[in-house]
C-alpha cells in the first residue's frame, strides 16, 4: 500500500523555504576549483582529493537549469571499522559534522538549480537544521521527508528560487516496500523571457526524488519494480488530474540497480532516458553498461546506480500497465533461469503435472510461489498475478499454450518505444500538435569523483559511498501531440 500525503506548498509565490521563514536572497559566488575534503574513517583529520571545476555550462546562466543527485550516506549507516560493524559514524559528532559540512560546502559552491539527496539523516535535528538553514540562506526552497517507521534517514529536495516557483508538493510513503518514500515537486520555471522567442508555452516541470530498496536477494526484484511502478502510476494520475500532459518529468535518486536491471528497462519503455548516458552518447547495450559507476556498496562491489532520468512531453511510451507486465515477465524468466531452466524446461515447470500441453492458472501460481514471486509480503499481489495471467492468456480461453508462453513470458521485451519522426509529415499533424510546450535537452553531465566515469572507484574518496551526479539541462520549445502521453 502506498500512502500519498499532500503538503501545502511552501510559500509558492513569495520567499519561503520549506517550513522555514525569511529566506534570504543570497547569491553564492562560485569559488575557484579547490579541494573536496573527505572525512577519514579513522581520524578527524581531513584528507583532500582534487575536485574538478563544475562544467562551464553551470555558470550563472538562468537559461540553463541543473540537477544534482547525491546519496550522502547517513551517519547511522557509515561503518568506521570493518572488524567492528556496530561502530558507526553517528556515534562521533566531529566525524559526521565535518563530513556533512564538506558536502554542504560543495553543494553550495555548485549552486545547482535542483538538489536531490538520499540517506539524509532526518533523525538528527542538528544536521537537519544545518542543511535547511544553509540552503535557505542560499536561496533554496527545501523539503525533507523521513522514511516511515522511524528508520532514521530519508530524502531532502531543494530547488532554487531564482529558477522555480513552487506549485505543489506531494509525499509518497511505501509502507509495504521497505519503508521507502518518494517526493514529487511540481514547479514552474522562472527563466527569463529572453531565453524564448515567445512566453506563451507552458513552463512547468515535475521532479521526483527517491531511493529504491537495495536488492539484498533476487526475490526483491519484484518489490523494486513495484516501487517504480507506484511512482509512475502516481505521476500519471497527477498529470491527468491536473491536465499536465505536456510537462517534462525528471526522476532523480539512488535506484539501487544498474543499466542491466529490469527497473532500467522499465523506465526506458516509459519514455525516460538516462541523462548522463545521453550526455556521453552511451547506449542501452551491454557494451556500455559498465562504462561508469557511482556506488561502492557494503559488499565492496562497484556499480552504476544513481540516475537522473528525463522524459520530455513528446517522448512516446507504452501504456504503463503493459510496461509493468513486460518487466514482471522478465523477472519471472530471470528467476526461472536462475534455477537452470531453459525455454522448454520452464514451460514444463509452469504446467507442472498437468496432463495437457498447457499452463493453468493454478500451476502458474504454484510456480511463481516456488520462485519466491508470490506468497511473500513484497511479492506479487493477487490482483497483479491475475493481471499478468490475463496478459499471457492472449486468446482468453483460460489456459496458456506453448506459443502464448513464448510470446508473453519467455520472449516478452520491455524496451523503449521509438518515436516516429515521420509524423511531422502527416496530414493530421496540425490537428494533433495542439500545444507548444517547454522540454529539455541534456547539455552536460558530470560524476564526481571523476575516476568513476572510467568505471573505477578511488580508494581516497570517503565523502560518501556514492558519487554525486550533476546534469545540465537547457529548456527548448517543442510541439506536443496530445496522444503521445497515454491516458492523459
Amino acid at each position: 500500500m502506498v500512502a500519498v500525503v499532500e503538503t501545502a506548498a511552501a510559500n509558492p509565490v513569495g520567499g519561503g523555504c520549506g517550513n522555514e521563514a525569511n529566506m534570504l536572497n543570497v547569491a553564492i559566488p562560485r569559488p575557484p576549483p579547490g579541494n573536496d575534503a573527505a572525512c577519514t574513517t579513522a581520524t578527524t583529520a581531513q584528507q583532500a582529493t582534487t575536485s574538478p571545476p563544475p562544467p562551464s555550462s553551470m555558470a550563472d546562466e538562468l537559461c540553463h537549469i541543473s540537477c544534482t543527485t547525491f546519496n550522502i550516506l547517513a551517519p547511522i549507516y557509515k561503518r568506521l571499522d570493518q572488524q567492528n560493524q556496530s561502530l558507526r559514524e553517528s556515534d562521533f559528532r566531529a566525524f559526521w559534522l565535518s563530513r556533512n559540512q564538506m558536502i554542504l560546502e560543495w553543494l553550495l559552491m555548485e549552486r545547482t538549480s535542483i538538489i536531490c539527496l538520499q540517506e539524509f539523516w532526518t533523525g538528527n535535528e542538528e544536521l537537519v537544521h544545518m542543511y535547511e538553514d544553509k540552503l535557505c540562506d542560499a536561496g533554496y526552497f527545501t523539503f525533507q521527508l523521513a522514511r516511515t517507521n522511524n528508520r532514521g534517514d530519508g530524502l531532502l529536495m531543494a530547488v532554487h528560487k531564482d529558477y522555480f516557483r513552487i506549485l505543489n508538493y506531494r509525499e509518497l510513503l511505501f509502507n509495504d516496500f521497505g519503508d521507502r518514500v518518494a517526493q514529487l515537486l511540481h514547479v514552474q520555471l522562472t527563466i527569463p523571457s529572453s531565453c524564448n522567442r515567445k512566453n506563451d508555452a507552458r513552463q512547468e516541470l515535475l521532479i521526483v526524488n527517491t531511493h529504491l530498496l537495495f536488492p539484498h536477494n533476487s526475490s526483491l526484484s519484484i518489490a523494486r519494480l513495484h516501487q517504480v511502478y507506484k511512482i509512475l502510476q502516481y505521476v500519471e494520475t497527477y498529470q491527468r488530474e491536473n491536465k499536465l500532459g505536456g510537462v517534462p518529468v525528471i526522476l532523480s535518486g539512488d535506484w539501487n540497480g544498474s543499466k542491466r536491471g529490469r527497473v532500467y528497462k522499465f523506465l526506458r519503455s516509459q519514455g525516460f532516458v538516462s541523462s548522463y548516458d545521453i550526455a556521453h552518447k552511451y547506449t542501452d547495450s551491454e557494451d556500455d553498461a559498465h562504462r561508469w559507476v557511482s556506488h561502492r556498496n557494503h559488499r565492496g562491489n562497484i556499480c552504476g546506480v544513481d540516475f537522473i532520468w528525463l522524459r520530455n512531453p513528446n517522448e512516446p511510451s507504452k501504456p504503463l500497465k503493459t510496461s509493468w507486465a513486460e518487466a514482471a515477465f522478465g523477472i519471472i524468466k530471470c528467476q526461472l533461469q536462475k534455477v537452470s531452466l531453459k525455454e522448454s524446461d520452464a514451460f514444463a515447470f509452469l504446467k507442472a503435472d498437468n496432463p495437457g500441453d498447457f499452463i493453468t492458472y493454478s500451476t502458474f501460481c504454484d510456480a511463481l510461489r516456488q520462485v519466491h514471486l508470490i506468497g511473500l509480503p513484497y511479492g506479487l499481489s493477487f490482483q497483479e498475478t491475475k493481471d499478468l495471467w490475463s496478459q499471457a492468456d492472449i486468446d482468453g480461453n483460460g489456459i496458456i499454450d506453448y506459443e502464448e508462453f513464448k510470446k508473453r513470458i519467455w520472449n516478452s521485451s520491455c524496451c523503449s518505444v521509438q518515436r516516429d519522426d515521420n509524423c511531422a509529415e502527416s496530414a493530421e499533424f496540425g490537428r494533433e500538435m495542439a500545444e507548444e510546450v517547454i522540454g529539455f535537452t541534456v547539455k552536460d553531465a558530470v560524476l564526481f569523483p571523476r575516476e568513476v566515469e572510467r568505471g573505477m572507484w578511488p580508494e581516497n574518496y570517503s565523502l560518501s559511498d556514492h558519487a554525486r551526479l550533476t546534469v545540465i539541462f537547457s529548456p527548448v520549445r517543442m510541439r506536443f501531440r496530445m496522444e503521445e502521453r497515454v491516458g492523459l
